[in-house]
């Protein structure tokens, strides 16, 4: 008798969701969590790959049972019986040993096997479900001194960014984004690849440590062709999801308190191998290797000291050993002594790779021998992965760890052994070099000669005066100095102004960095464009002043004396002519003497003269150089050696952003 349809959703539970059923199901009036339990009840005896979930889930479709009706469906008797050894529980489906059977390799799977893979792929489907409406886990938290690094680190590749490739601070991009990318997601989980070589046996340490048969093993190479992960608690779906595991390849561990409670935070990642011959495998060993918190190398006794192994992985991920385990596994097949042998020859060249070996207390990687086939010593890796999670900083020192590599990738580019810098020896000599190019000395060569040329002609004679005055007709006037006005004289000066600025440059970049050598070299060149020009405009502009020089205030008297001396030889010639011509009675020794007193007089006067002005001369000399070298000084500071500093200084700068990237202890050069 059918029951009435309003009566049928009381019967289901309230997150339940309806439940399509097929037209040849006769049990409408019963409720849907009724059918397992009747079935259960049927069956004296469990069959634990025909009642499991996944089983079950072929004959119906995904989208018409739930998740949480599947988890209740699965009696945990079930799995307890078929560990006891029941001859019944031992029998296992067909359909489900036939989907296992790939034509290579006839793989047979124990009841408890195919029960605890039931149990995965149940827990598989109902992790979307749960996420919904479960607590998400709080997210990863750096310390101050990591986050300082960080920040100091982006703040270099800010500046960094007009002045080096962006080849050249990809890696350190790369970091920032994935510590980025980390720290929002949970803090409480630590993601652990495990990662070998070919028949090293990682997917069967990743099977035992996870306590089922989660990753395939066999004798076919290669054969795990996809990373697997397997999470020991909840919330780390988008740990896994930054992996680019699909959810078809999440798996939860064998369901035990106990190692629930010693591996609880763990995410375990099986890898490909990363010596595979398959392209792709490699590719994505190598781009979870540089998500993951930390690694598990698994090595093998014959291939321990593989140089791919070595070269590739272990010598570049040095820095990276306080997050790095390295198991030597299989070690049941060596006889005696030899694993301990093998494991001490393993240690010498992990510390010829840089890798630092955490024994007696000091940090570094966990070196451990077991074998993953009869068990002995996965206990001990997994007491240390234990610790290791418990202690939640594997995502932190990984973080750094990645910090450290980025710092010295970026050495060469930023760190020197040498002072850098220009000295102001090299810039004295540059505006020298300038002064010169300019004729700075000439000019004031020049002015001194012209001032004492019109000292000459203000307190010299007149007869001087009047044969100088004839001598000179035509040419340019005094104190008009012209400064390289010839074509071959601009084009040395042009040529000294060049090697000025090649110079200074040079000696400017001396001891930096390729690339910041490189750009203080370029500021040089750009500031070099017009400077020739600029300096003859300067020249002309500071030169000698139009005119004549400036007369200093003792001329006046030196021209009144000079012009007595003239009427002394006038009075005393005229005197002489009225003597001869008999106007005036004759009388010789008084215009005689006022004739010698005039004609020696004058040119005393005018030596006097000339001496009193060699010291006004050579000043004003100096004046009219030292106004040129100025000139030229600040013509060349502005457009050369201001844009020289100013990329020196940014250089100073991010050296000291660089400083504070590294470690706290490490020099910077």
């Amino acid at each position: 008798m059918s029951r009435p349809a309003e009566t049928a959703p009381k019967a289901r539970p309230a997150n339940e969701a309806p439940k399509a059923r097929s037209a040849e199901e006769p049990s409408k009036s019963r409720p849907a969590e009724a059918a397992p339990k009747s079935r259960a009840e049927a069956s004296p005896k469990p069959r634990a790959v025909e009642e499991s979930p996944t089983s079950r889930a072929a004959e119906e479709s995904p989208k018409t049972r739930p998740a949480e009706e599947a988890s209740k469906a699965r009696p945990s008797e079930d799995v307890a019986k078929s560990r006891s050894g029941d001859g019944e529980a031992n029998e296992v489906d067909p359909e489900s040993a036939e989907s296992w059977d790939d034509g290579l390799i006839a793989r047979r799977m124990t009841e408890a096997a195919a029960a605890a893979l039931a149990a995965e792929r149940t827990t598989a489907l109902e992790a979307p479900n749960r996420g919904a409406g479960s607590h998400n886990p709080a997210p990863l938290a750096y310390d101050g001194s990591l986050r300082s690094r960080l920040d100091a680190l982006r703040e270099l590749v800010g500046l960094s960014r007009t002045r080096l490739e962006s080849r050249t601070l990809a890696e350190a991009g790369r970091v920032l984004d994935e510590a980025a990318a980390r720290r929002k997601l949970s803090g409480k989980h630590t993601v652990v690849a495990i990662a070998g070589a070919t028949g090293s046996g990682k997917s069967q340490l990743f099977n035992s440590l996870a306590g089922v048969a989660i990753s395939e093993t066999g004798v076919r190479r290669p054969t795990t062709a996809a990373p697997i992960a397997c999470s020991w608690s909840d919330g780390a779906a988008g740990l896994i999801d930054r992996l680019g595991i699909p959810g078809r390849l999440r798996r939860r561990p064998l369901q035990s308190p106990e190692a629930e409670a010693q591996l609880r935070g763990l995410v375990l990642i099986d890898l490909p191998d990363h010596d595979s011959a398959a392209v792709q495998h490699r590719e994505q060993v190598d781009r979870i290797l540089k998500l993951v918190d930390a690694v598990i190398w698994v090595v093998d006794p014959e291939k321990y000291a593989d140089a791919v192994l070595h070269e590739r992985y272990l010598r570049p991920m040095a820095g990276h050993a306080e997050v790095m385990f390295v198991v030597l596994n299989q070690v049941d097949r060596l006889p005696g002594e030899a694993a301990d042998q093998v494991l001490d020859d393993l240690r010498r060249l992990l510390d010829e790779d840089g890798v630092a070996l955490g024994e007696f207390g000091e940090p570094g990687a966990t070196v451990l021998a077991l074998s993953a086939l009869t068990g002995d010593g996965v206990a001990d890796l997994r007491e240390a992965l234990g610790e290791f999670v418990a202690e939640r900083g594997a995502a932190a020192r990984r973080v750094g760890a990645d910090l450290d590599a980025a710092a010295a990738e970026l050495q060469p580019v930023y760190a020197t052994g040498r002072r850098v810098g220009l000295s102001e020896e090299a810039r004295e000599e540059f505006a020298a070099r300038l002064a010169d190019a300019v004729g700075a000395t000439a000019a004031g060569e020049a002015a001194e000669r012209a001032w004492l040329r019109n000292a000459n002609r203000a307190c010299g004679t007149p007869w001087l005066r009047l044969w100088r005055w004839y001598q000179g007709r035509g040419e340019r006037p005094t104190g008009r100095i012209a400064v390289r006005t010839q074509a071959d004289e601009e084009a040395t000066a042009r040529q000294r102004v060049e090697q000025a600025v090649r110079t200074v440059a040079d000696r400017a970049s001396a001891g930096l960095p390729a690339p910041w050598a490189l750009a203080v070299r370029e500021a040089a060149v750009r500031g070099s464009h017009g400077l020739s020009e600029a300096l003859d405009e300067l020249a002309a502009r500071a030169g000698l002043p139009p005119g004549r020089p400036p007369r200093p205030s003792w001329w006046p008297m030196a021209v009144l004396v000079q012009a007595s001396m003239t009427l002394l030889q006038i009075v005393g010639g005229a005197w002489l002519a009225g003597q001869i011509a008999g106007v005036m009675a004759p009388n010789l020794g008084v215009p005689v003497l006022l004739m010698i007193c005039g004609i020696v007089g004058g040119p005393l006067v005018e030596w006097g003269c000339r001496m009193a002005a060699r010291g006004p001369a050579r000043r004003y000399g100096q004046d009219a150089e030292r106004r040129l070298r100025e000139a030229a000084g600040s013509c060349g500071r502005a457009r050369v050696l201001d844009p020289l500093a100013a990329e020196l200084l940014r250089y100073r700068e991010v050296r000291e952003q660089y400083g504070r990237v590294v470690r706290s202890g490490a020099g910077v050069g």
